[in-house]
């Protein structure tokens, strides 16, 4: 089984220095049909204005992946870690018993364009930690690159839960496929161009949970990079 999640049908943050668009119930914006997908609780694909970004605040129990898809984004937070991260990045920060940071665009002319992603971690009370990692294009095209992973397996960042989150760059007309295993679910975001999963017509930004099938068939109809977080 197959249900999309449009990309025009998702929650929006709208101000001034900032376009977010929510996958799921996120800050004002509250959907009961849309609380998380097994234990992904939030995408967020955020646009940030060049010099702003958001200020210091609090997170505890849950682990934090940033994905960058355009520009730069700075972050410190409270455990002395400063870094940007750029285009291809993969950052996990767990929050664990409580962290503080902070995430600003650092370019002075161009914004920034990122996935945030909240995974619920498999236990509370862990020790607030921080690591990054770069994945570029060329190793993930045409094929499914492990970018986090409970074990931190293959180079990917390690998080507190039973996920393996891919991700593939897929050339106009190349099909790639995907086995899952019996139990498991699998969760689709297409963060550019445009696709087919099990003949289920994709674009940028939209999602699809699946669960009840055995094999995912990915066809490009464009060029297109897309994230596969496989679920318990």
């Amino acid at each position: 089984m197959i249900k999309l999640r449009r990309s025009n049908d998702r929650g929006r943050t709208k101000l001034s220095w900032l376009d977010s668009r929510h996958t799921f119930s996120f800050g004002d914006y509250y959907d009961r049909q849309h609380m998380g997908f097994s234990d992904l609780r939030v995408i967020n694909e955020d646009r940030v204005s060049p010099a702003q970004g958001f200020g210091t605040h609090s997170h505890r129990d849950m682990e934090i992946i940033t994905y960058v898809l355009e520009g730069a984004l700075g972050h410190k937070d409270s455990t002395g870690t400063s870094s940007v991260i750029r285009a291809g990045d993969v950052q996990r920060m767990s929050a664990g018993t409580g962290i503080s940071h902070s995430e600003y665009n650092p370019s002075q002319t161009e914004s920034v364009h990122f996935l945030q992603i909240w995974i619920i971690p498999n236990e509370t009370g862990l020790e607030p930690g921080y690591e990054q990692q770069s994945f570029s294009v060329g190793k993930s095209r045409g094929k499914w690159n492990l970018i986090a992973s409970k074990e931190g397996r293959d180079g990917s960042v390690t998080v507190h839960q039973d996920v393996e989150l891919y991700l593939a760059a897929i050339s106009k007309g190349q099909q790639l496929n995907y086995q899952l295993k019996q139990g498991r679910q699998a969760w689709l975001q297409v963060t550019r161009g445009a696709a087919t999963v099990n003949g289920t017509p994709l674009g940028a930004g939209d999602g699809a949970a699946v669960s009840e099938e055995d094999l995912l068939k990915l066809v490009a109809s464009d060029d297109t990079e897309v994230l596969l977080f496989d679920l318990q």
